[in-house]
């Protein structure tokens, strides 16, 4: 493929990323923003988004007015992938000079505080005065109908009609300059900044800024949006307050300073593909030749280096699907280079030294991305060649063409030849290739894939519900939509139960099958003789009662008006604005505004606290004994035990394990004070707090401190000190998928009962061999089967 040649501008100083980065976020911290950082790749609460796809997701609920925060301006970089729904960029990416999967959007963001005009000039003084760039070099385009906006820049910033342009009409199906996260969530008009990259790339009259960004003279750097609107399920309605949430696109700016024709040709790319140039011993005529495949790797190297120190592991669903395809694109793109020898590692070290100034928790999980990059890179590499014979036999039946390199699958011929679904399915399910993966490779021998046979085979091995995801975003959706606005009515819950188990509220909301009630009586059945009984879910302004969260499970008990139970609580959870719904059975009359006694479980909420303390000993113990790489990623937090999910490359040793138990079992014997506090996320992290896995974190945290052992931020129930704990025994560990194990364990009376379970059997072991005691039965048994 070939790159434009770009002319060198001399007003323009060159600057590197890092240094953009930089001033991007003092400018606005200048100007009373807060400095945030950036969220993880993997959406904290979010059931509606598979990743991060712009700065904006870590603030959607303070656009609806769901959440509050103690500042209204904020300013950040933000690591965003793009891959999946509605923005997803994987099939342009090393195709064209400015589209990733992974990049990092610097943004600013006004909450309730200034709007069209100040985020217009803000946007337009870093970038001419601050950075310089020529102002004859920038464009900026509009909605159709904001004359606000296109006010400001014709008659304040003084652009010429020639380098403005209106686009787009929602309501026709024309996004066009109107923004939208997702299918549902906060959007608006917006205003993009485009940069001219010069007259001589213009391909034509039809060459004007614009969001399409057919014609390569016009490049969009900075996208300002207008957030005006809550876009739900049946509609879009105003927001609580108008905001601005603006994205810079780092890397696209960056080749405009540093006047390179593509991203690729950017510091942040430069050195990942100058490692991958000395792997292979390309020349840079060789790379420019092969540019396709080096851009593609850079790309995805850095994709997965982030995916990986996020929590993501490779696995066949969700988002390890997702990570998996990258790496096994990578690997491929690998072979077509000629690299037969695991890469990956390698340059993700390259992409961990450029970036961890940016990103400093990129260097404490170093060791987990390189070891889990090097074991799918393996994995991979055991059936690729097997795979890719597979595909050459099925190709020769079809009448291949010329093969073509970076062909798009989208621009075959209608006629072109197709590769079987079945034939694509068996390189899904036996060899590894991802389904993209077979098309790519497909499409460049000129041949389609069919995908409704491979859809149908896949279908018949799941045996997939008919529902499917989109469904159940849906479904998410339409909750979290109902749920925000009751938080917009009646403000979040209180939450008590740190305190107290029982405790009196008020009924703010009844919800049945979707819909509001101001008043819902259970209903039997006197001809079945069945007692009155109704699902529903309650809110209510103030509770004891747990939501599940943390890995602990939403608590039980009861709802009582007077002496009676009026509703069974069967499950406790969060679902958006900070609003706590009970969900379970109605068994008599409630009505919104009463006053009820919420009564939780005390003898399960106590195991379950228990069982919590417990989970914080043991993650400590298992990095004391195995080492740090031995994080959280995942646990299970219940009355009857507990389990904790963490990545590892080998199976956790019997002496280890055993180490593990024997150190929990000391700090329980310690009685060691447990104590909760609240405090800001800087405080906490400055604190020594472990922050892991995919919570959903405020301005300010609670953190739990076992005395003198370890020290997490954590939102769930806990003893007094650890000897409350009781007991501990760990009863299994295992792998539940590549490179990750869970151990499960027991506490207090569970852990009692089980090691008696034990104990009983060994005595009748004994007793069925005839030996004397439990510690003669091994000498027993190897004397009878001599």
């Amino acid at each position: 493929m070939t790159t434009p040649e770009i002319e060198t501008d001399p007003r323009i100083v060159s600057l590197p990323a890092a240094e953009i980065r930089r001033r991007f976020v003092e400018f606005f911290a200048e100007r009373g923003h807060e400095v945030v950082p950036s969220a993880s790749l993997v959406p904290a609460g979010d059931q509606t988004l598979l990743f991060t796809n712009s700065g904006m997701v870590q603030f959607k609920d303070v656009f609806t007015g769901a959440e509050t925060r103690s500042y209204r301006r904020a300013v950040d970089h933000q690591r965003c992938l793009r891959v999946a729904g509605k923005h997803n960029d994987f099939e342009e990416v090393g195709r064209t000079p400015r589209h990733h999967t992974f990049f990092e959007m610097l943004g600013n963001w006004s909450f309730g505080d200034y709007f069209k005009r100040e985020a217009i000039h803000y946007a337009w003084d870093f970038l001419t005065r601050d950075l310089g760039i020529p102002p004859d070099r920038l464009a900026a385009t509009t909605y159709k109908d904001d004359e606000v906006a296109r006010a400001v820049w014709r008659d304040e910033i003084g652009l010429p009609p020639e380098r403005m342009a209106a686009w787009g009409d929602v309501d026709a199906g024309d996004d066009h300059n109107f923004w939208r996260m997702a299918e549902t969530g906060p959007c608006g008009p917006c205003s993009e900044i485009h940069f001219d990259r010069g007259a001589a790339l213009s391909e034509g009259p039809h060459c004007t800024p614009d969001h399409s960004e057919h014609c390569p003279r016009w490049l969009e750097i900075w996208n300002l949006v207008f957030m005006e609107f809550d876009q739900r399920v049946d509609g879009r309605v105003p927001l609580p307050f108008t905001s601005v949430d603006t994205g810079l696109g780092l890397e696209r700016l960056a080749s405009v300073l540093q006047q390179v024709p593509t991203n690729y040709d950017t510091d942040l790319f430069t050195p990942i593909h100058e490692r991958m140039r000395a792997l292979i011993g390309h020349d840079p005529a060789e790379f420019e030749a092969e540019r396709f495949s080096y851009q593609v790797i850079a790309d995805h190297a850095r994709a997965v280096t982030f995916l990986v120190a996020d929590g993501v592991l490779p696995s066949n669903e969700g988002r390890g699907y997702v990570l998996r395809k990258l790496v096994r694109r990578a690997v491929r793109h690998g072979r077509l280079l000629g690299r037969t020898e695991p890469f990956l590692a390698d340059l993700a070290t390259v992409v961990i030294d450029l970036m961890v100034d940016a990103y400093p928790y990129l260097a404490d999980r170093r060791e987990d991305v390189l070891a889990a990059l090097e074991r799918e890179e393996a994995q991979f590499a055991r059936t690729l060649d097997a795979g890719t014979r597979l595909f050459d036999e099925a190709l020769a039946g079809v009448a291949a063409g010329e093969r073509v390199v970076g062909r798009r699958p989208e621009d075959l011929p209608t006629d072109a030849p197709r590769l079987p679904g079945e034939v694509a399915f068996k390189l899904h399910d036996t060899y590894g290739f991802p389904i993209d993966l077979t098309v790519e490779l497909a499409a460049e021998h000129g041949v389609a894939v069919d995908r409704e046979g491979f859809d149908a085979a896949m279908a018949r091995q799941r045996e997939q519900s008919k529902s499917g995801r989109k469904a159940d975003l849906v479904r998410h959706a339409e909750q979290a939509a109902q749920y925000e606005a009751i938080a917009r009515r009646a403000g979040g819950t209180e939450f008590l139960g740190y305190e107290t188990t029982r405790a009196e509220g008020t009924v703010v909301a009844i919800v049945r099958d979707g819909l509001e009630y101001e008043e819902l009586a259970a209903v039997g059945d006197s001809e079945l003789r069945t007692e009155p009984a109704g699902a529903a879910e309650v809110v209510l302004d103030r509770t004891p009662f747990y939501a599940e969260g943390g890995g602990q499970i939403g608590d039980q008990g009861v709802l009582r008006t007077g002496d009676s139970v009026a509703f069974e609580v069967e499950d406790t959870q969060r679902l958006a604005g900070g609003v706590i719904v009970h969900r379970g059975t109605l068994r008599g009359r409630l009505r919104v505004g009463e006053t009820v006694t919420a009564e939780v479980d005390a003898g399960r909420r106590a195991p379950t606290m228990r069982n919590h303390t417990g989970t914080h000993l043991l993650h400590r113990a298992l990095r004391n004994v195995v080492g740090d790489r031995a994080r959280q990623a995942g646990s299970r937090v219940t009355p009857e035990g507990l389990s904790f999910d963490f990545p590892f490359d080998r199976a956790i040793t019997d002496d280890e394990l055993r180490a593990i138990e024997a150190e929990v079992r000391r700090i329980i014997r310690d009685a060691r004070t447990v104590t909760p506090s609240v405090m800001t996320m800087q405080e906490a992290i400055a604190a020594g707090a472990d922050a892991f896995f995919d919570e959903k974190y405020g301005e300010r945290v609670r953190t739990v401190r076992v005395d003198g052992y370890s020290h997490e931020l954590c939102g769930g129930t806990h003893c007094a000190n650890s000897g409350q704990v009781g007991s501990f025994v760990i009863t299994g560990e295992r792998s539940i998928g590549s490179g990750i194990r869970r151990i499960e364990a027991l506490t207090g009376e569970g852990a009692d009962a089980w090691l008696a379970k034990r104990v009983e059997a060994l005595d009748r072991a004994a007793e069925i061999v005839g030996a004397q005691s439990v510690e003669a039965v091994p000498d027993r048994i190897a004397a009878l089967q001599e």
